[in-house]
């Protein structure tokens, strides 16, 4: 049993280095300060663990066929070039903006998009936990897999949550990278326009590459 947990984990760790997993954390936390990013990290491995599990659980008892499952494909690389259309979409019209204050002797940025000045943290938070979920289903064919090569297939809570703890140390680290560039890069409006320009771009080519590769 321990070797199986040991697999499932490192199953975590693989799948977590997805180029649609990393964008999409990348595309939510780019301009936050490092506990928003890590929480808004935190939320997307929750989410995309207890999706994997959902749905694991219901298509372990079917005979479901590999079309079928490619649907989850279809979901989280739909869910990826929408997002990647949406940045560009902001930077084309000039929606994402930035404000330094000095607050309590310390300067704060804040960044908001569109025309009024909106912190928006809960729509992030909320919007990551959400995405997390739909590209759970992306996943569910190689969890399927992993657990029919370490047993009799059927999944538990445990087993859930080894995946999870591979998967969130990945996205965590990465986190923690992006709140570094958060910090010491993305503190103009110039740099930070063209960080979501950049992130738009890969999210087109990621999102592509999943639909169309």
């Amino acid at each position: 049993m321990e070797f199986s947990l040991l697999l499932i984990f490192w199953y975590g760790i693989l799948h977590a280095f997805g180029p649609d997993h990393l964008t999409a954390i990348a595309d939510f936390s780019i301009g936050k300060d490092k506990r928003k990013t890590l929480f808004i990290t935190v939320l997307f491995s929750i989410g995309h663990g207890l999706s994997l599990f959902v749905f694991a659980k219901i298509l372990q008892n079917f005979d479901i066929s590999e079309e079928l499952l490619g649907y989850g494909d279809l979901i989280s690389g739909s869910v990826i070039l929408a997002m990647g259309i949406y940045l560009l979409y902001l930077v084309a019209t000039n929606k994402i903006h930035l404000k330094k204050h000095i607050h309590k002797g310390k300067e704060h940025i804040h960044i908001w998009f569109g025309k009024e000045h909106s912190h928006g943290d809960s729509v992030a938070k909320s919007s990551s936990f959400t995405m997390g979920l739909l590209m759970g289903a992306g996943g569910v064919r190689g969890m399927l897999v992993t657990l029919g090569a370490v047993g009799s297939g059927n999944v538990d809570m445990i087993m859930v949550l080894a995946f999870t703890a591979g998967v969130m140390m990945i996205f965590v680290g990465f986190g923690i990278a992006i709140a570094y560039l958060n910090k010491h890069l993305l503190n103009n409006i110039k740099n930070l326009r063209r960080a979501f320009g950049v992130a738009g771009l890969i999210s087109l080519f990621v999102g592509g590459s999943v639909l169309f590769g």
